[in-house]
């Protein structure tokens, strides 16, 4: 994985923050050297996170005014606006590490559109709360599932049990937050056919099976072994087998 971009995204609670831990526990060697891209957010911090490790945490407008500078991508991100000095890609480099970024596809969509990843090689990987399979069935059956709202139930499910660990009292603003979120998940998967990769991960962002039992189980496991044998630089098929089309959701 030496002098490219590790690129890790997917929907919001889709197990994005639990599988770099995962990997850092279980697999340091191979983690060894990344450094993780840190952007602009507007967004408060949520318990937990730290300024200048997880996002650098700014007002709307202080982002708002890096759009269309020089050496800046701003992104609207379900809401919130986020921004990413490109810079910091080059001066990881520099320094002999790997730049990794964790988060949203939308991000790596403008860097993709900027010709950055023409620039630098990069190693993209999305993961996805449903597999090709899953997706495909749902769309042959005859009583006409809808796709949008389907996934968007199955988000919900996991964010609401997610912020709720957080905070365990979930205010008006909480529940807004949620449903930008998991309203926006098929947009989001639809973006998956542009990374090298996708990896389906069942078990969401605060589900048990990451870590309730020190080592992983289910599907957050598989996910685990999966991205763990792509940064070996293999193909396992067992772990590895999603290649979406275009075409796979409308």
């Amino acid at each position: 994985m030496n002098n490219r971009i590790v690129v890790l995204a997917g929907p919001s609670c889709v197990g994005k923050g639990p599988l770099f831990r995962l990997m850092r526990m279980f697999h340091p060697e191979l983690m060894a050297g990344f450094k993780q891209l840190v952007l602009f957010n507007d967004r408060a911090p949520r318990p937990g996170e730290e300024e200048g490790v997880d996002y650098y945490f700014r007002p709307r407008g202080e982002i708002e005014a890096l759009r269309g500078k020089d050496g800046y991508i701003v992104a609207d991100v379900r809401g919130d606006l986020q921004a990413l000095e490109v810079g910091q890609i080059q001066r990881i480099f520099d320094a002999g590490q790997i730049p990794f970024f964790e988060g949203n596809p939308f991000v790596p969509g403008k860097l993709r559109e900027a010709g950055l990843f023409e620039r630098f090689p990069t190693v993209s990987v999305f993961l996805s709360p449903m597999s090709r399979e899953e997706i495909v069935y749902l769309k042959s059956l005859p009583i006409g599932v809808e796709l949008s709202k389907f996934v968007s139930d199955v988000q919900r499910r996991k964010l609401l049990h997610r912020t709720t660990r957080q905070k365990q009292y979930l205010s008006l603003r909480d529940l807004e937050n949620i449903e930008k979120r998991c309203s926006s998940a098929l947009t989001e998967m639809r973006e998956a056919w542009k990374f090298d990769y996708v990896i389906p991960v069942h078990d969401g962002e605060g589900n048990e099976n990451w870590d309730a039992f020190y080592y992983p189980i289910g599907s957050a496991r598989k996910a685990m072994l999966a991205f763990a044998s792509l940064l070996r630089g293999g193909d396992d098929p067992v772990f590895v087998d999603e290649r979406w089309t275009e075409d796979l959701i409308p």
